[in-house]
């Protein structure tokens, strides 16, 4: 009888490929995970339970056949797992190196609900294309014939490469603009390398090169271009800026030497890995090496800033949140790497001003202590301040993580017209992404707010079956 390959987690336990120590990890950028072993992905993918109703499937974004390609790694089948992954997604390997897996895909997982220990869906996912790429699989972009529309992409993020690279496909002409000197956006100069590799994100950017998109880079729309001149050189447009945008801490002192914001302190250090010249950094104010960092914030922004001063060689790192751990929005699992490599968290607390020397240099934040009330309009817990309860945190360095918000691109690229939410972002439709505006769509970060590289690749996927349905629509071929 043939052996079972599948349905493993009954005799096999949850494993994680191996992780480095923190003493080790925390002298270098690279990522603290290892590459699973062949027979170590086939074991854990034939964990799977194949259940009836995937509820992994259904909590990812973008509805990845998870456990198909779980059962097609199980059985060696693996340029099929590959090829299977890579239809519903455009970048898997990022994916699964950066996803939280445990509030999307493994968190639902139903052998993790009946105690036995979710698939490491995520390691698998990362491994299986990882080893397309060694062995070839991954091929450039060749569509079966060229067509003569083009479209422009305002935006080298997740959202504007995925529908970039689905244009491409299709044969359409792609042109992306981007106000940086490298594409990637976030995924190249916001996340560290120890969670993302920055080669993993050049070599999809060199595919997509190879494929024949067109970057047009150092290009910032409303002063090296109009909005206009894009609008009449393609036939369509596509924005997908993201939210660069850092929210500001209202607190005395907020503006001394010593208080950065997170996009720049991790942009610097990301630079650096790249061997650019980055004075900031060289001068020390972007540097946290041998200094007492202060982050405050508890999203995922703020755990990479955490990791990223340890790396750097802080005296201390200390994270400031005003809620408890159960209501942290920021991923468990980083939250745990983090305090592995040494960093404190400091709960039910927030900074109410900053303190500084005769120099004006900062000597400390001044924390708040909190506690929860009652649910908020999110359902979450309200935090309320202790009265009297105050006490000054010495710092530094203190990192303001505490989200982004859009800016004001009507007024940016001179497009009034460009219809925006009472919070800033584009209007868009839900299905299609169309705009307002005739022949311009929106995606990701600048339609939703601040939110994740997967739903940014969706939105970018569907914007792009959008963006073909209208080329190819009767009228406007017959018109052509």
């Amino acid at each position: 009888m043939a052996k079972q390959p599948m349905l493993r987690f009954v005799k096999l336990g949850r494993e994680m490929p191996e992780k480095r120590p923190p003493n080790l990890r925390a002298e270098d950028f690279n990522e603290i995970y290892a590459e699973y072993p062949e027979d170590k992905a086939e074991e854990q993918a034939g964990r799977c339970s194949q259940c009836g109703v995937p509820y992994c499937q259904s909590h990812c974004p973008l509805h990845n056949n998870i456990p198909d390609w779980l059962m097609m790694t199980a059985t060696g089948r693996l340029q099929e797992a590959y090829e299977l992954s890579q239809a519903t997604n455009t970048f898997p390997e990022i994916c699964g190196r950066i996803c939280p897996q445990d509030r999307l895909c493994e968190g639902n997982c139903v052998i993790e609900q009946s105690g036995h220990g979710t698939v490491t869906i995520g390691s698998v996912e990362k491994y299986i294309t990882d080893t397309a790429w060694e062995k070839g699989w991954v091929k450039p972009i060749a569509p079966m014939s060229e067509r003569g529309e083009s479209v422009g992409i305002i935006g080298a993020g997740p959202g504007g490469l995925a529908a970039a690279d689905m244009l491409r496909r299709a044969g359409v002409q792609v042109t992306v603009y981007d106000r940086y000197d490298r594409a990637g956006g976030l995924m190249t100069y916001g996340i560290p390398g120890f969670k993302l590799e920055k080669p993993v994100v050049m070599r999809r950017i060199e595919q997509l090169e190879q494929g024949g998109v067109e970057f047009v880079l150092n290009c910032t729309v409303g002063e090296d271009i109009t909005f206009d001149a894009i609008r009449g050189k393609h036939d369509a447009v596509l924005i997908a800026t993201g939210v660069y945008k850092a929210r500001d801490l209202t607190a005395p002192n907020s503006g001394a030497a010593g208080v950065v914001k997170a996009l720049d302190y991790l942009t610097a250090s990301n630079r650096k890995s790249f061997g650019d010249d980055v004075p900031e950094f060289d001068t020390g104010d972007l540097d946290a090496r041998g200094k007492r960092v202060v982050v405050i914030g508890g999203g995922d922004t703020a755990m990479d800033c955490v990791r990223t001063a340890v790396r750097q060689g802080a005296k201390s790192v200390r994270c400031l949140y005003r809620r408890d751990r159960d209501n942290m929005p920021g991923s468990r699992r980083e939250t745990q790497n983090a305090e592995e490599e040494g960093v404190e968290f400091v709960w039910l607390s927030a900074p109410m001003g900053f303190e500084t020397d005769a120099d004006g240099a900062l000597t400390g934040v001044r924390v708040q202590k909190m506690r929860l009330g009652q649910p908020d309009a999110t359902g979450r817990r309200a935090p309320e301040v202790i009265e009297g309860a105050d006490y000054t945190e010495e710092a530094d360095l203190a990192i303001t993580a505490l989200g982004f918000e859009p800016e004001d691109l009507p007024t940016l690229w001179g497009v009034p017209e460009l219809a925006v939410t009472r919070w800033g972002t584009i209007k868009a439709k839900f299905n299609t992404h169309e705009t307002d505006l005739n022949g311009v769509w929106a995606v990701g970060d600048i339609v939703r707010g601040a939110s994740l590289v997967v739903w940014a690749i969706r939105d970018g996927r569907e914007a792009a079956e959008s963006i073909l349905t209208y080329l190819s629509a009767p009228a406007r071929v017959a018109a052509e």
